[in-house]
């Protein structure tokens, strides 16, 4: 039975491309274990970055056939996405290996840190991000363990999304979409907001309010109403609304192209970042590394050189007077926050997005036509591509055709081309000297490609 991570070294993930079972890996073999793992992404002759990436960091990568599981291995890792139909799950057990879910494993190391969780329906990559490079330029030597590869850990030939660390502080990305964030019980919680995405509000309600009972200590976004709900203490609390008060208030926001600056308690902030919510997600940051006992300068000095990360309003360039922006938006409140971040940069928004899963895409209609109507100018556009699938047993009712219907018959200017190869060649004439390209999607490991793509042909 594995009850902490001296009870196995020699661990196989299935699934290990994906970014947190990937994250989880690198981690581990970071901590002195003996790590493997496969991926059904991972064919024979076919180059696979990821598997590179994590091979160049001692981690044997093998195709999902079951033949990299072998008489060592003493733990299997699973997530969400792996059934119990994989070859793999059988052979694990038949020879009686533990299997732990993705969660079970993170909880074990949450256990075994002082740990940084941050909660929330939008932005936690981000805020993650940020919170441990304000640590780690403090010398505090911090771990983490995110959904997202950090700008400064990719450009050091990493994947990005993880890093042990010498120090006491871990900082992780708490996930709520397979409820698994009640797993959790660091030393320091953060809830950054509470928007439908995966599951109804009453239901999101009650697992951030699970995973709040199990921090020590637990901070929130005073200006959100239903975060406010769960808020322990005021005083450790932070707002971006003057009229909400909290501990730490940002104010006077203004965004001068690719740049945003704000005053945390009259503390100039700067940041190479776009938005409003990137405002909130340094506010975030900062609430957290003051519970470590940091200063507001501290934080302020540190975001001034923070580089992002993967495929988070990732500007590739500018081309003809056409910036092009690549996002990882995928709910209605994260795609309407990535339009309106791009429009203080240009006169004209032209978004494109490829909404992921039949279900989610159907769950979410509603909010997804709302959200957007209300973020667009008049001088907006909205495309959209087909679903993407992923596989599976899903029930295909829904296109996402249905979306630009739905805001064409509200007058506002939406097209849908199903083949998002020929997206370039249809809107290129949309395209003007003034004006921002956004690409929104999530899930399809492709979408990079695709950006790069559209970049080299704009």
């Amino acid at each position: 039975m594995i009850q902490q991570l001296g009870d196995f070294h020699h661990p196989f993930f299935i699934g290990i491309a994906g970014t947190g079972m990937s994250a989880l890996a690198q981690y581990l073999r970071e901590e002195g274990k003996q790590v493997s793992g496969s991926d059904r992404y991972f064919l024979p002759d076919v180059a696979n970055a990821t598997r590179s990436m994590l091979e160049a960091a001692g981690i044997r990568c093998f195709p999902q056939n079951g033949e990299g599981i072998t008489g060592q291995t003493d733990l299997v890792v699973v997530s969400t996405a792996v059934e119990d139909t994989v070859e793999e799950v059988q052979i694990a057990r038949r020879r009686g290996i533990p299997i732990l879910h993705r969660a079970e494993l993170l909880a074990l190391i949450v256990a075994s840190r002082r740990t940084l969780a941050i909660g929330g329906t939008s932005g936690k990559s981000t805020t993650t991000a940020m919170l441990f490079e304000i640590l780690d330029q403090a010398g505090l030597g911090p771990g983490i363990i995110s959904g997202a590869g950090l700008v400064s850990l990719i450009r050091a030939g990493k994947i990005g999304n993880a890093r042990h660390g010498n120090g006491p502080w871990l900082v992780i990305e708490a996930d709520e979409s397979d409820g698994s964030i009640v797993s959790y019980h660091p030393q320091i919680g953060l809830l950054l907001n509470i928007d439908k995405d995966h599951k109804e509000i009453d239901v999101l309600t009650g697992l951030f309010g699970q995973f709040r009972d199990h921090c020590q200590h637990f901070v929130v976004n005073q200006a959100h109403p239903l975060a406010r709900q769960l808020s322990r203490d005021i005083r450790q609390d932070f707002s971006a609304d003057p009229d909400c008060p909290a501990g730490l208030v940002a104010t006077g926001f203004r965004q001068e192209g690719l740049t945003i600056r704000f005053e945390v308690n009259g503390v100039p902030f700067r940041l190479n970042q776009v938005g409003r919510h990137n405002m909130e997600n340094a506010l975030a940051a900062t609430a957290a590394a003051v519970m470590t006992g940091l200063s507001l300068e501290q934080c302020a000095s540190a975001l001034a050189t923070y580089q992002g990360i993967y495929r988070r309003h990732q500007v590739w360039g500018r081309k003809e007077g056409v910036w092009l922006v690549d996002d990882y938006a995928h709910n209605p409140v994260k795609c309407a926050a990535s339009i309106r971040a791009c429009q203080p940069i240009a006169g004209k928004v032209v978004a494109w997005f490829q909404p992921h899963g039949y279900g989610p895409t159907k769950f979410l209609r509603k909010e997804f036509v709302e959200e957007l109507a209300r973020v667009l100018r008049d001088t907006d556009e909205i495309w959209m591509s087909e679903i993407f699938y992923a596989g599976g047993t899903a029930q295909k009712d829904i296109s996402a055709a249905d979306l630009v219907a739905d805001l064409r018959a509200l007058g506002k200017p939406a097209w849908f081309v199903a083949d998002r190869r020929d997206f370039l060649q249809a809107v290129r004439t949309h395209l003007t000297g003034d004006c921002v390209l956004l690409l929104m999607g999530a899930r399809d490991p492709s979408l990079e490609d695709f950006a790069r793509a559209v970049w080299e042909e704009l």
